[in-house]
């Protein structure tokens, strides 16, 4: 049996390689071979996907910022129609990554219906809800929507989809998480040290519009805290020098290290300095207090709210999940440096603050489903191949 995935940039190879990971898993379980063909990353790759093309660094938030990245788009896009016209799959599964999945969803719908269509983690028009016709046409293709929210759920199901909550697949990934104590040992932090965690990129737009607002708000809390200790794990190595430069530049004592420590410095960090995006929930589920920060070129942001008329209720995931603020969010000209420094203090120097914030986690937890979603989810798409139904 052929599956093909298609997802992109760095969140999408991660939630690619949980779930292939549990596909093999269940397939192996009811003896069924599985061969997985797919656009997504290293971890996809390492998971035991056969790659067509690398999708992790093509990727990008709004209008202006998507400019450079249609062509190698249409390009992964031609790629993998092409691909599939010549090797039609037993089933599709598409996660996220709306522009290429939109394109694919639709060519497998014209010119191959009897393909099933599985939207694992739909984009989130749930949130944005500018452009409806986006939304009608992911529910035209999709046999079955995997949701992984329960206001995702609801959405798409009156909209008409035929819909599954299966639960947030972070809840599996966080399980095997270290504890401080062990984590702090590993990376050497002593037991009263104060680190902080800063995640300032994982597509290249972040490196120009939010690295050097946390940055700079990293120096003015060093200035401050005169023995806190700044660790940046790497979503791409790619982004290593540019990150390296940029410390040494506003002087901040910092480590960087690679991706595969992200568990580790999360695990092991009193608070982060964080992008909106899923490593917002990643903290939430080590109870890691954070402040998010989130800016898009000005332009982009006129046309989205005087044009499009878009507004959105929260930014980070957390916050989505219960519809509620748990973390404080600075978007756009609210996103300076002062702003943040102030919000880190107030949520490091307060207890009251503090506390809080890990009920609010607690609460959030609640609504993200049980253990097992990756399993679960692979079981929804395994039913849904032919011989299967």
């Amino acid at each position: 049996m052929r599956i093909f995935i298609s997802t992109g940039e760095v969140s999408g190879d991660l939630q690619g390689s949980l779930l292939i990971a549990a596909l093999k898993r269940q397939a192996a379980a009811a003896s069924l071979e599985l061969e997985i063909v797919a656009l997504g990353g290293e971890k996809m790759l390492e998971a035991g996907a056969t790659l067509l093309s690398n999708t992790s660094s093509i990727g990008s938030m709004g209008l202006l910022e998507s400019l450079p990245y249609i062509l190698p788009t249409l390009k992964v896009q031609r790629q993998a129609i092409a691909y599939l016209k010549q090797n039609p799959p037993d089933l599709v599964v598409l996660i996220d990554y709306m522009g290429p999945n939109l394109g694919i969803g639709t060519y497998i719908q014209q010119y191959l219906p009897g393909v099933p269509i599985v939207y694992y983690i739909a984009p989130q028009e749930w949130v944005w809800a500018v452009n409806v016709r986006n939304t009608a046409r992911i529910v035209s293709f999709t046999d079955k929507l995997l949701a992984i929210f329960p206001e995702e759920a609801r959405y798409f199901q009156k909209k008409g989809a035929k819909v599954s909550w299966v639960g947030h697949p972070l809840i599996d990934r966080m399980q095997d998480a270290p504890s401080r104590q062990k984590a702090r040992a590993k990376l050497g932090i002593a037991s009263e040290q104060t680190a902080i965690a800063l995640l300032p990129a994982s597509r290249r737009q972040e490196l120009k519009y939010l690295l050097p607002v946390i940055f700079q708000a990293a120096q003015t809390v060093q200035a401050k805290l005169p023995e806190v200790h700044f660790w940046i794990p790497l979503s791409l190595d790619i982004y290593r020098q540019p990150i390296e430069q940029a410390i040494e530049h506003y002087g901040l004592r910092a480590t960087v290290v690679s991706g595969q420590q992200k568990k580790e410095v999360f695990a092991a960090v009193d608070f982060a300095i964080t992008k909106s995006g899923t490593v917002n929930l990643e903290l939430a589920l080590l109870n890691v207090p954070q402040v998010v920060v989130y800016r898009l070129h000005p332009i982009t942001v006129w046309i989205a709210r005087k044009i499009l008329k878009g507004s959105i209720p929260f930014a980070s995931p957390p916050n989505l999940v219960v519809m509620k603020q748990i973390v404080p969010e600075f978007l756009q000209e609210q996103a300076t440096p002062e702003n943040i420094t102030q919000a880190v203090m107030e949520l490091l120097l307060n207890p009251a603050r503090r506390e809080q914030t890990l009920a609010d986690y607690a609460q959030m937890r609640q609504c993200l489903g049980e253990v097992g979603v990756c399993d679960r989810a692979a079981q929804e798409i395994l039913q849904m191949l032919p011989n299967n139904s």
